[in-house]
């Protein structure tokens, strides 16, 4: 198991790994993903793997099919140098988001993931709002989160972004570093320790892929330049996958996301918003939405300027946007808010027929 160790086998996967064990099956670690094809890692090195057709056709959704840094139960057939994957085990930890497009799915980018590294580049592309967004699916999705501010040898104010970071996200770790210049790197490698699996998102050109290559100790992938007018430019990195580092760690670099929309995520709202879940607690009323109840602590935090309006409005459109989520991904709660809509139209047409037989209206 020294082997598995190293990709990141714990006490967590031994635990529920018994059950599989007692079938016969070895386990192995997803590396990549290519739709229904994979290359996983076990002790006995490398091997191409595909999912058994039972796995893949009793999977309720794609989430629940493997994907990059899962472990996977599988049988091996040394003949052929592949391995068969039966099924997926209990994830300590995942990284999604909504997919996009109209459907309500859910989209797993990688699982199993210690820490959450959000990196941002400190020109055009800091954005406050979209950190908090990855903050919540950070701690939704059970990691730690480092935000990273990359390109610090071109801001003029990177002790201003950083101490706005902090001031806002006291508990999180937050690094500056220029992946151009190598400044701060080895403050990252000191905490990517043996066995320790991290994932670097963000969105297209903040430097993650040029990060990586910094810790890893040379240029694993092309970086593309970006262009100085928009700082944007091509995806360097367009598949997942998950590397190991010199220094025992393991990394796993993902393509730079457009767009990050919620997927369910209250409790991670709850840790980003932290103060206003405090707050919350002095509430009159238990269920206090905190926008027009009386006696709202949370307003009154916001007329004395305790509470930013920022920060308050930031939390109300998250918190609407996950209950959206929410609702329309859960078929039994869509089918009770149409019942609900359905008895509220039906009053107002009778309000309507009462009205126009005895007043003309």
């Amino acid at each position: 198991m020294n082997l598995l160790k190293s990709l990141g086998w714990n006490s967590f996967f031994e635990e529920n790994s018994k059950s599989f064990k007692q079938n016969g099956f070895s386990f192995a670690r997803v590396i990549t993903e290519h739709k229904e094809r994979y290359i996983v890692a076990l002790e006995k090195g490398e091997l191409s793997a595909e999912v058994t057709g039972k796995l893949l056709y009793s999977s309720e959704s794609n989430s629940h099919l493997p994907k990059v840094g899962d472990w996977v139960a599988v049988i091996i057939y040394e003949d052929e140098m592949k391995a068969i994957i039966h099924d997926v085990l209990p994830r300590k930890s995942v990284f999604g988001r909504k997919a996009s497009g109209k459907k309500i799915l859910e989209q797993v980018i990688a699982a199993n993931i210690d820490l959450l590294f959000i990196v941002q580049s400190l020109d055009e592309n800091y954005n406050h709002r979209r950190l908090e967004r990855y903050l919540v699916m950070a701690y939704e999705g059970k990691m730690e989160p480092v935000v990273v501010l990359n390109k610090s040898d071109i801001c003029p104010e990177v002790d201003l972004k950083l101490d706005e970071v902090k001031k806002n996200f006291p508990d999180v770790k937050s690094f500056t570093v220029s992946a151009e210049k190598g400044n701060g790197i080895d403050e990252l490698k000191s905490i990517l320790t043996e066995g320790m699996t991290s994932a670097f998102v963000g969105s297209s050109g903040v430097g993650k892929s040029s990060i990586i290559n910094k810790l890893l100790g040379y240029e694993r992938q092309k970086v593309n330049e970006i262009r100085l007018t928009d700082s944007r430019g091509k995806h360097t990195t367009t598949t997942r996958e998950l590397i190991q580092l010199p220094s025992g760690g393991i990394v796993i670099d993902t393509p730079g996301m457009r767009e990050f929309q919620l997927w369910t995520a209250a409790s991670g709202i709850e840790s980003v918003f932290s103060e206003i879940e405090k707050l919350g607690i002095n509430c009159r009323f238990k269920d206090c939405t905190h926008i027009h109840e009386i006696n709202c602590s949370v307003l009154a935090a916001l007329e004395t300027g305790e509470l930013s309006k920022e920060r308050y409005n930031s939390y109300l459109k998250l918190r609407k946007e996950a209950e959206w989520i929410r609702i329309k991904a859960d078929p039994d709660e869509m089918r009770k808010r149409e019942d609900k809509w359905k008895k509220i139209h039906k009053q107002v047409n009778v309000m309507k027929k009462f009205n126009k037989r005895n007043f003309g209206k």
